[in-house]
């Protein structure tokens, strides 16, 4: 789904705002241009936030269900802090010895198999994914890759060109084939492997040497698909037989949001070549990395530097620190998969009771609703727009997703509780007894 066509944005022309907001989207127009996308048919004037909550200019609560940027809730005392101390401090690159960014690199490396042992900072998800697949090229000589069909892997140059999900507008490469995501209603989930397998068999009859097969590994543009696990063992299996690399993209569902596994990846049983991580990991701040099996970057080494001037330094590694302290030290990853479960049995329950609900998909804080029409079964992506829209105004927050936007995307901060759960379930319970 592009961005353009999401259907819960706001389009220019409405005039149920207040004269103050309308004023600011007018500014904001002017000074950063028409790329820019606003969420809501109200656009939300966010002033303040803290844990799940988001607050407005008015002072009135919001209960953030989709922000996994501040994956350990808004404003966390102990990363505000380390971020403050260190800005206070030192703040430079990689360049100079700093014992921050070695710190992190150990910590991050141990939740890692450990044929991955080595990491690269960047500021960016995209930033990432875009040098995995530069030293993905170096490795393997070749330069095809794969994705799934409504796939995001970031606004770089290189990484739009492998990203269906932008739209029309930035068009695939030659070198990139698409495959269907792993989704059990259709029976492509039993067919993932063999459909990779497809795609570098095309690539290599066109003359182009696969080089990567990478993934989100909860397919989260796609739909939300976590089932079966066991999935990405044989696509994995299918793209290294063609002399191609796995590289799980981690941006989203990496760093415990899926509650059985620090990784999205791991549920599946699969060691990839390269992780790629961003968004969650400083809570906020830009950072974010690619750790990789360390042969893949001993021949680009010799050739090449890498250096980025914000990447892993003293303040970032300080506030991606920060973060993995507070997964640990308040059991995050267990609260996503304990509370995670009895959220997605409660959405369940609700699916039985409005005909406009279908499958309920999800591992831990990453969950995905179908919306459906009842007579047809088939997508409903109006209805999902209508529902997003909806609880924005009975101050819930979310999204959707999927190529017709007919998944509502609940993606809420690890420190979402039962008493939050609640709150979004009656709430949502309030606005399909409406919209419906």
């Amino acid at each position: 789904m592009t961005t353009e066509a999401m259907p819960n944005a706001y389009r220019p022309g409405a005039t149920n705002l207040p004269a103050r907001e309308l004023a600011m989207i007018e500014r904001r127009q002017a000074l950063l241009g028409p790329a820019y996308r606003l969420f809501y048919d109200r656009p939300l004037h966010l002033v303040h936030g803290e844990g799940v909550w988001l607050y407005d200019a008015e002072g009135r609560a919001y209960l953030d269900a989709y922000n996994n940027v501040a994956s350990v809730g808004h404003c966390h005392p102990r990363v505000v802090e380390a971020v403050a101390r260190q800005a206070a401090t030192l703040a430079t690159h990689t360049r100079y010895l700093h014992d921050g960014v070695l710190d992190l690199a150990e910590r991050l490396l141990a939740t890692l198999p450990a044929p991955i042992g080595h990491v690269m900072f960047t500021c960016t998800g995209s930033e990432a994914n875009d040098l995995a697949l530069r030293l993905a090229f170096a490795a393997t000589g070749g330069t095809g890759l794969i994705v799934t069909a409504n796939a995001y892997h970031g606004v770089t140059q290189a990484v739009a060109q492998i990203s269906p999900s932008l739209g029309p507008g930035v068009p695939l490469g030659a070198h990139v084939r698409t495959v269907p995501p792993p989704d059990p209603a259709t029976g492509d989930d039993r067919g993932f492997g063999p459909a990779v397998a497809a795609a570098c068999a095309d690539l290599l009859r066109h003359g182009i040497r696969p080089a990567a097969l990478i993934l989100d590994t909860v397919f989260s543009s796609d739909g939300v698909f976590t089932e079966p696990v066991g999935t990405l063992a044989p696509a994995a299996e299918a793209i290294r037989a063609a002399g191609g690399l796995f590289i799980a993209d981690e941006v989203q569902p990496g760093f415990g949001r899926t509650g059985e596994a620090m990784w999205g990846f791991a549920r599946h049983g699969v060691v990839p070549d390269m992780v790629s991580m961003g968004k969650p990991m400083g809570n906020g701040y830009p950072v974010a990395a690619l750790a990789l099996r360390p042969e893949l970057v001993a021949g680009f080494g010799a050739q090449a530097r890498y250096f980025n001037t914000f990447g892993g330094n003293a303040v970032a590694a300080a506030a991606a620190l920060a973060v993995l302290e507070v997964i640990a030290a308040e059991d995050l990853q267990r609260n996503a998969l304990t509370v995670g479960g009895r959220f997605r049995q409660g959405l369940s329950a609700l699916a039985t009771r409005f005909p406009c609900l279908g499958a309920v998909r999800g591992a831990g804080f990453f969950i995905g609703v179908e919306v459906i029409r009842p007579d047809s079964g088939l997508a409903d992506g109006a209805m999902a727009a209508r529902i997003v829209n909806r609880l924005r105004e009975a101050q819930v927050l979310i999204s959707a997703t999927g190529p017709q936007g007919h998944v509502l995307k609940i993606r809420p901060p690890l420190v979402f509780s039962d008493e939050n759960a609640a709150f979004f379930l009656d709430r949502l319970e309030s606005v399909l007894a409406t919209a419906e």
